[in-house]
């Protein structure tokens, strides 16, 4: 499918969009830095497509990131796709020119809760774009055992949407239990995450209610994901509506990605007895109630899900490969990466944002990329 580059040998240098203060978007910038070498055990990636992420972009840049583990200057970016173009020591099984995307989500792979199936909870977790440089760039080093080889027919853009939150989306519907034909309530559903969540259900034969709090973004949620109805999870009687769009029951699962205080009572008003509401974020709010006699008296469970994991990672490629794809909204060139930050930042999207890398360009005689407007 076009989109992928051609592998190209790397030099000294390379472009990429750095930010060295917390700030608005205009702190973003893009400069020449030094390629990455990759260690034993890595594989150098050649970035095509780079999704622009708003808890660990927008927030990291602003400096609200709760759990940032870097210093200036920084170059962000989880959640890429590319081919590989050169390979550190002892790593097999992927040569150069392979189409990859990278779960960017780094552990020891050795811990008590690795091996049981949980390695989004092991200490020495780490995030590419986080907690060391990301894709934001020409070339990023990542650990072998975090590529997956993408299928011929998804593009970089879609790999790209599906790295990290195709994972996260899977083990969100693992954790709950997911089965076809369960009504799975989705807040926020014109998020990166929660469009493709949405998607996922759906693709995996569930039924799917999803929420935005913008008129026009419930309009697109009917058009572009197909849901079963989409609500404003603020609006009056929106439990009521849920629980007669479910024939009474409510939701045997509700996702919520958000923590607002409002949103996450109207969750749990929705959630069938026995259902399952999966947390796996907080960025607009980290208190709220429970009440816990409802909790018991109708069986529910509260989980957290971090992230997706390697079992999650698997699932959701078997996924890929039949069919399945991720909801895009727009694309902007890498230069544009200040543009994009702001896009999301004003909720234009319904869907995945993703910043287009363009390939190194080597000058004859010279051991740097093209910088011009025409590279």
């Amino acid at each position: 499918m076009s989109g992928w580059p051609a592998a190209t040998a790397p030099g000294a240098w390379m472009r990429a969009v750095v930010f060295r203060e917390f700030g608005p978007p205009e702190v973003l910038g893009e400069e020449l830095i030094a390629v990455p070498v990759p260690a034993p055990g890595e594989v150098l990636v050649q970035v095509a497509a780079v999704s622009v992420g708003r808890f660990l972009d927008l927030t990291a840049r602003a400096g609200r990131h709760p759990y940032r583990g870097f210093t200036f200057p920084h170059v962000l970016g989880a959640e890429h796709a590319g081919v590989v173009a050169a390979l550190g020591a002892d790593v097999t099984g992927l040569i150069n020119g392979d189409r990859v995307a990278c779960f960017p989500v780094i552990t020891d792979a050795s811990c008590e809760f690795c091996h049981a199936g949980y390695d989004e909870l092991c200490s020495s977790l780490r995030l590419v774009g986080t907690h060391q440089p990301g894709a934001y760039a020409q070339y990023v080093a990542v650990p072998a055992r975090n590529l997956r080889r993408v299928p011929d027919q998804v593009s970089p853009v879609q790999a790209t949407g599906l790295a990290l939150s195709g994972a996260v989306a899977m083990n969100q519907l693992l954790r709950a239990g997911f089965r076809p034909g369960q009504w799975v309530l989705v807040q926020g559903a014109a998020s990166g995450l929660g469009s493709l969540t949405a998607g996922l259900v759906r693709h995996l034969g569930g039924q799917v209610i999803g929420t935005s709090r913008s008129a026009a973004k419930r309009a697109r949620l009917a058009a572009e994901l197909g849901v079963t109805a989409a609500l404003d999870a603020a609006g009056p009687g929106f439990a009521a509506t849920v629980r007669e769009l479910t024939a009474g029951r409510g939701a045997d699962i509700v996702v919520d990605n958000l923590g607002d205080p409002r949103v996450w009572a109207a969750s749990l008003a929705s959630l069938a007895p026995g259902g399952t509401l999966v947390s796996s974020g907080a960025f607009l709010g980290q208190q709220v109630q429970v009440d816990l006699s409802r909790l018991y008296l109708n069986g529910q469970r509260i989980v957290g899900v971090r992230t997706g994991n390697q079992a999650s990672v698997s699932a959701l490629w078997a996924e890929v490969e039949r069919g399945f794809r991720p909801v895009l909204d727009t694309t902007f060139p890498l230069a544009k990466a200040a543009d994009a930050h702001r896009y999301l930042e004003d909720e234009q999207n319904v869907g995945r944002v993703v910043l287009i890398v363009p390939p190194p360009v080597h000058q004859s005689g010279k051991d740097e990329p093209c910088v011009s407007a025409d590279c």
